[in-house]
């Protein structure tokens, strides 16, 4: 089966946002701010691209989809954070509408006479190293039900929600469903339909889901940048600061870190 990860890097789509701009330039102006980016970038680098690097299984092929837009200076950074991950590609596309342009992304990669396996992932969060190799036994195991259904959904919901800075990580451990990150669809051929043409919070209202929690499989990145907390009802969260112990777990599961977050936050 063919898996697939997809990763919208400061893509200015049209919509996809829970927090709106009046138009493309304003929307592009606060993604591409320098103190935003620089954000970005060191979650990127720290949290996000460590696991993937380490996967067990490495046959699968990780999207990168960009603005046109995006400053050469930045598209250089990104090029060059990703130099060393093969699975890589990055894909830049003009401000388009959000769900069609992922789609058109992911399919484009697609050998669409071959099952998919899909994964969603934000650029501040992270996947156990084991990651594609649980998903491909997952869906192995699922046979049956993936023969019946054109989509089948997979939720690892038992993780970390972690903070870095120039001390290292705070965070906690938690288990929370449907949370976007550590999750998967598999889709049968020539199906066109991909895992971004669902909020990841209600794709169990469309497919059959299959859940697992028995053991920590993602790093949820929280951050000042965070689509998710710039309303105004959104309470900060205070996270612990993780000891020497969880900070082995983490270099375990994910390959984070803590030496090095501390370096590229300090």
């Amino acid at each position: 089966m063919q898996v697939i990860g997809f990763c919208r890097f400061s893509y200015p789509a049209q919509g996809g946002f829970q927090v709106e701009h009046d138009d493309t330039t304003a929307r592009e102006a606060y993604l591409y701010a320098p103190a935003r980016l620089e954000e970005r970038f060191r979650h990127f680098e720290a949290i996000c691209l460590p696991g993937l690097r380490a996967q067990t299984d490495r046959d699968f092929v990780f999207l990168v989809l960009t603005g046109t837009s995006l400053p050469a200076r930045y598209r250089d950074r990104l090029e060059a954070l990703l130099s060393d991950l093969p699975q890589a590609r990055v894909v830049s596309r003009p401000p388009g509408p959000h769900r069609a342009v992922c789609q058109e992304v992911i399919n484009a990669a697609r050998d669409m006479d071959r099952p998919c396996l899909q994964f969603r992932h934000d650029d501040d969060d992270a996947v156990a190293v084991d990651f594609v190799e649980t998903l491909r036994e997952a869906a192995l195991d699922t046979s049956a039900l993936r023969a019946k259904h054109r989509l089948v959904g997979y939720d690892w919901n038992r993780g970390y929600v972690a903070r870095p800075d120039a001390e290292g990580l705070c965070g906690e451990e938690t288990v929370t469903p449907f949370w976007g990150v550590a999750q998967a669809m598999a889709v049968k051929p020539g199906v066109k339909q991909t895992i971004m043409n669902f909020g990841h919070n209600k794709i169990l209202r469309f497919m059959p889901t299959v859940t697992f929690t028995d053991r920590p499989m993602y790093v949820r990145g929280h951050n000042d940048h965070n689509d998710s907390r710039q309303k105004s009802h959104v309470k900060p969260a205070a996270l612990p600061r993780l000891d020497t112990t969880a900070e082995a777990l983490l270099r375990e599961r994910f390959a984070i870190d803590a030496d090095q977050v501390r370096r590229i936050f300090a």
